[in-house]
């Protein structure tokens, strides 16, 4: 496995290599099962696999958690190339905005609502350091978890709006047992808190086994959830939305084409999200693709 930490060493590698067939799984480190779920369908779909690891300064907000966030670059190289990674970037925030640097790639819409909404400047940051991974490693498919749907609709709006010549991939998420959403930000939760914060999929289990049972009505699906939520304490719901899954907007009619449940939540200073697909049985590697991918 090689690994590069300049754009120049980055752009002889990908010179270097003679197929199309490339896979790109974007991350920022402390890698957990989540994340191998997207090298292993880059591996099984391509000839090359491309990963990043980098935290992304753009993306969070000031007075957030950018220097806590958990980094350990020798492990997750190590379960990078146990998992058959071919080639992984790994840029200093100075190679990746270098002194002046002054584009940003904005997606307006989609970008404005839910998490958009409380993290200002979170999706540009996003955008605009995908794109520029896109750029540089010309990937036939980019990899993308479902926990981060929103993320999704965003970087798939990218890259319709700007004719990229490239597939977005979306893989289900990843969950402990108790059906938790794997993130890297777990590790920020006390023993209660984590013992507490299955109650996220709990509640939108719920909704969907409503949904399952004839539940259309969008402001009662989302009732559901959120009672759910409410019924803890310790848990500070910050939203629960059910949405078209490619325009963000909130529904308000019964209807039987696909939704998107998400929510998020506060336990303590960690913030949670998590989301499914109604009807449940988009929440597969193909559903998933063919409602928020490209």
């Amino acid at each position: 496995m090689q690994v590069v930490e300049t754009v120049d060493e980055l752009r002889r590698a990908r010179a270097a290599l003679r197929t199309r067939r490339i896979g790109l799984a974007p991350t920022m480190g402390a890698l957990h099962a989540g994340h191998m779920s997207l090298v292993e369908a880059a591996r099984a779909e391509n000839r090359f696999v491309i990963a990043t690891i980098f935290v992304n300064p753009t993306q969070f907000e000031p007075g957030t958690d950018l220097n806590q966030y958990p980094r350990d670059l020798p492990r997750d190289l190590a379960i990078l190339e146990a998992a058959g990674c071919d080639l992984v970037f790994t840029p200093t925030p100075e190679v990746v905005y270098p002194r002046g640097f002054q584009t940003t790639v904005t997606v307006s819409e989609v970008s404005q609502v839910l998490e958009g909404a409380r993290r200002p400047g979170h999706f540009q940051g996003v955008a605009t350091v995908v794109a520029k991974y896109f750029n540089l490693t010309q990937p036939k498919t980019a990899y993308f978890g479902q926990k981060d749907a929103q993320q999704v609709v965003v970087i798939r709006r990218m890259v319709r709006d700007l004719n990229m010549p490239l597939k977005i991939a979306v893989c289900p998420t990843v969950r402990e047992p108790d059906g938790l959403a794997m993130s890297s930000r777990n590790v920020y939760l006390n023993p209660r808190q984590r013992e507490q914060s299955a109650v996220l999929y709990r509640a939108l289990q719920k909704a969907a086994r409503a949904y399952e049972a004839g539940e259309r009505n969008p402001n009662r699906l989302r009732r559901i959830a959120r009672d759910v939520l409410e019924a803890y304490d310790g848990i500070a719901p910050e939203y629960v939305s059910l949405a078209h899954p490619r325009t963000l907007q909130e529904l308000n009619n019964p209807t039987d084409a696909p939704m998107l449940l998400s929510l998020a939540a506060r336990m303590g200073t960690t913030r949670l999200i998590d989301n499914v697909l109604l009807p449940p049985h988009l929440n597969t590697r193909e559903g998933l693709t063919a409602t928020l991918g490209v």
